[in-house]
């Protein structure tokens, strides 16, 4: 559930333009395809914030000072950067991040809604469906920050209800030292006996971008690349984060259903696959909820993670922008014919199907064991 890959940095690497799966399996774990959603068709309404970051901040200020944000994550340090960049250029607002499965925390916000105990002003979650369901019942503030218009349009709604500040994206990793010579370049790969107990996963049945993940793999590899993988000896864990800390930590060479940086070098080297090989991606979305108490804050966040400076400073390289260029070596992620970036909110509108795929995958891998790792939160975190 994590939108907060890194625990170094900002939320901005741990939900376009192509199809994520084929018509045949797209949401199913049998043969059924989603229908494709109706497009929005109205013109958008308003325009961009004209303030500056220093004029929103003394506005923030003026309000209140506070701010409160929900994130989906899978322990509170990944939001360490964020806090901290956060504090340096805005050092007198009252932030709170919490971190939990964005699973969890929508419908948290849904019981606030039902009791009128509303904690967060902003809510930045995986669970893409919800927004749309949340713009349908107008509990989100229309607002368009400065440099919306620059935002790669299926990353935001028309109408500013919410947009995406972040590229977020699974694949599968290494551990370059571990491997050696013997670098997996495909999930086919994966299945070869000389990687038996030797390969870390989070649970695809606990988290819809992992399960979307398996469910790419399974269309492309079928379902007998499934029972070759279960017959592997995975080591499974909660959280999005578990597979990159289990290679991380030697202890074990590879990892399945984890975000990271195409670029890096180091310990972990996390594969963006060429050609037909599927990896998914997602623009994370965030939104002011239209009962915020501090609004005006919520506003100075949402331009402050859009603003240039820190999309350039994008962990993964990836930006929401289409103004600004990744390094040398990357391409923006809607440019990659395998990123599936369509396919995720399509499948996460699908509960049934959704559910579906997650029962199967139990049976080939038995029940998601474990707490939490963000912890029991309860109704109100943040208040």
């Amino acid at each position: 559930m994590t939108s907060l890959p890194s625990r170094r940095r900002l939320l901005v690497t741990g939900a376009g333009a192509a199809l994520g799966l084929s018509a045949a399996a797209a949401v199913s774990p049998a043969t059924a395809s989603p229908a494709a959603a109706s497009a929005d068709t109205r013109k958008p309404v308003g325009g961009e914030e004209t303030r500056t970051l220093d004029e929103l901040y003394q506005a923030a200020l003026a309000e209140g000072g506070k701010l409160v944000i929900y994130a989906g994550g899978d322990v509170s340090t990944q939001a360490d950067g964020l806090r901290t960049g956060f504090k340096n250029r805005f050092p007198e607002i009252d932030l709170t991040v919490v971190v939990d499965y964005s699973k969890y925390h929508d419908v948290r916000v849904d019981n606030q809604f039902a009791t009128d105990t509303l904690v967060p002003d902003v809510v930045q979650l995986q669970t893409v469906q919800d927004f749309v369901r949340w713009k349908a019942q107008g509990r989100l503030l229309a607002y368009k920050p400065a440099g919306f218009s620059q935002v790669y349009a299926p990353f935001k709604d028309p109408h500013g209800a919410w947009v995406a500040v972040q590229v977020s994206a699974f694949s599968f990793m290494y551990g370059p030292a571990a491997v050696g010579s013997d670098v997996p370049t495909s999930p086919l790969d994966l299945v070869d006996a000389k990687w038996k107990g030797r390969i870390a996963s989070s649970y695809p049945h606990d988290d819809d971008a992992v399960l979307y993940l398996y469910a790419l793999y399974v269309q492309k590899y079928g379902w007998d690349w499934l029972a070759r993988l279960a017959a592997q000896d995975l080591q499974f864990a909660r959280g999005s984060f578990s597979p990159r800390e289990a290679v991380t930590n030697g202890q074990k060479a590879i990892g399945i259903g984890g975000s990271g940086a195409p670029l890096a070098s180091g310990p972990v080297k996390w594969v963006l696959p060429e050609g037909a090989t599927p990896f998914m991606s997602w623009g994370q979305r965030a939104a002011i909820l239209k009962q915020a108490k501090n609004s005006t804050a919520a506003k100075l966040y949402l331009n402050w993670r859009l603003s240039t400076g820190e999309q350039q400073a994008a962990t993964n390289g990836w930006s929401v922008r289409t103004d600004v260029t990744p390094p040398t070596g990357l391409k923006p992620v809607w440019q990659y014919p395998n990123r599936n970036l369509d396919g995720f909110p399509r499948f996460m509108a699908d509960r049934a199907a959704v559910e579906r795929w997650k029962q199967t995958f139990a049976l080939y891998f038995g029940e998601v064991k474990g707490d939490p790792t963000p912890g029991s939160l309860g109704l109100h975190p943040g208040a």
